[in-house]
């Protein structure tokens, strides 16, 4: 990919509190290549390998910048299933007026990740504080989950479901949101898979018998 295209960062992304630095870094990043087609079409190997960060924390800050209204994704899907194919970013022209007609929603924290290469040990003593905590997904986690396990589930729909139960399931916090996609995609099959045709009963007659055999009755012959 070409980066010779100049980037933007307007005040209104730059002095956002809710931001992260990188994030706000991020949004430059796209409006850069958004300068080429009007679309940002780079995935999230892409912007990982340029800024030496793992795709978890770029999902995170594409997510963020989603949620303050500064930019928009579109997902195009393969024909017939719910697999993801592409992925394109579109700047918001207005975020200010974006915000103002977009109902409020339970945004998350996203992690902080700083631009350090070869930051092993932090990143360790880091993944060893958070074991055992439950973090929400973000959209791009699932769709990569989806993609790569085959699950043929809508991935909005998953987070926007289980976002309403606060990830509960049933009285209990959830454990493992890659489980759940495996319980959900489980139960989608399930739905598809065709159910057994009831016999149609023959309608009764007089003492229960069939009607057939009450016609036929010829003992009365006898």
């Amino acid at each position: 990919m070409n980066k010779g295209y100049y980037a933007i960062i307007p005040a209104n992304v730059r002095y956002d509190k809710s931001l992260t630095p990188n994030a706000k870094l991020l949004y430059g990043e796209i409006t850069a290549l958004c300068n080429e087609k009007g679309y940002c079409w780079a995935g999230n190997d892409y912007f990982a390998g340029l800024y030496d960060v793992s795709k978890t924390s770029i999902s995170k800050w594409i997510s963020a910048l989603r949620d303050c209204g500064y930019i928009n994704i579109q997902l195009e899907y393969a024909e017939g299933t719910k697999q993801i194919l592409h992925r394109y970013i579109t700047l918001v022209k207005d975020p200010i007026e974006e915000k103002l007609n977009t109902p409020l929603r339970k945004v998350k924290d996203p992690i902080e990740e700083k631009l350090i290469v070869n930051n092993t040990v932090n990143n360790t003593t880091n993944t060893t504080s958070n074991k055992g905590r439950f973090t929400p997904p973000t959209l791009d986690e699932v769709i990569e989950q989806c993609n790569k396990t085959g699950a043929n589930i809508d991935p909005q729909g998953f987070i926007d479901f289980y976002e309403s139960k606060g990830w509960m399931i049933g009285k209990n916090k959830m454990k493992c949101w890659k489980a759940a996609i495996r319980t959900w995609s489980r139960k989608e099959r399930e739905k598809k898979q065709v159910q057994p045709v009831k016999q149609k009963r023959e309608p009764t007659g007089l003492r229960g018998r069939s009607i057939t055999d009450s016609l036929t009755d010829t003992s009365w012959a006898d």
